[in-house]
């Protein structure tokens, strides 16, 4: 089975200018733009402070990235291109489509464990923007332009992978891929409503399992129900 230390993560040309992984600054880019929109939020972020931080300037960040909001879809791209990697290895070799569900469930739902051989990504803190920022990257203006350039491939795939699974434990089930994406959202809903806004969800902030349990049973509640029973939505 391939190891996650042999993966090398490929990101969408079209997202930079220059790959960032290609020399010491572009990994400096990546490492303290983590680190700055963790700590500042998106909006307060600037390729002006990061030069300040990188001590560069800021038109070299701009060789790389056309504008802040192509690095956040960069990030966003390595986290889910990242579990999609890890869902495919974790579940090789598994015949059961409910216990690889189970596993890729659990991968998307729940942080991602950190990797020393990937420095220049604090996957602690790259999964606290994900949460706080993820929906930033397509509730944009541009979405459909961006969207032609396949700029969101990547979400898709992983969206797609998970569905085909649900698709083999009940094939008549009409929504895998909306399911699947809802679930994916939902964890970052249920993960931020804890930590700012625990009225709603009855999952408490130190329960860190309770968001894969929730969902994880969710998913299999619906999965089950026979899909020869139609609800019409008519009045």
């Amino acid at each position: 089975m391939e190891s996650l230390n042999n993966i090398q993560i490929k990101i969408n040309e079209s997202i930079y200018s220059k790959d960032p992984c290609s020399s010491d600054l572009g990994k400096k880019i990546i490492q303290h733009s983590i680190e700055m929109i963790d700590e500042l939020g998106f909006e307060a972020f600037t390729f002006a402070k990061l030069a300040d931080k990188i001590l560069c300037t800021e038109a070299s960040i701009y060789r790389y990235f056309e504008n802040k909001h192509r690095l956040l879809i960069y990030h966003l791209t390595w986290y889910w291109t990242w579990l999609d990697y890890s869902i495919t290895i974790s579940t090789a070799n598994i015949n059961s489509p409910e216990q690889r569900l189970k596993i890729a469930l659990r991968l998307l739902t729940t942080p991602l464990a950190q990797e020393s051989r990937i420095p220049q990504v604090d996957e602690a803190a790259l999964y606290r923007i994900v949460i706080a920022e993820s929906q930033k990257v397509y509730l944009t203006k541009q979405v459909d332009e961006e969207n032609k350039e396949g700029m969101f491939l990547s979400y898709k795939r992983l969206c797609k992978k998970v569905a085909g699974i649900v698709k083999e434990i009940n094939p008549d089930y009409r929504y895998p891929t909306a399911l699947i994406s809802t679930v994916v959202e939902s964890s970052y809903d249920q993960r931020y409503f804890a930590n700012h806004l625990p009225s709603l969800t009855e999952i408490p902030i130190n329960q860190t399992d309770g968001i894969t349990e929730y969902l994880t049973e969710l998913v299999f509640k619906v999965i089950s129900t026979s899909s020869s029973k139609v609800i019409s939505t008519d009045t």
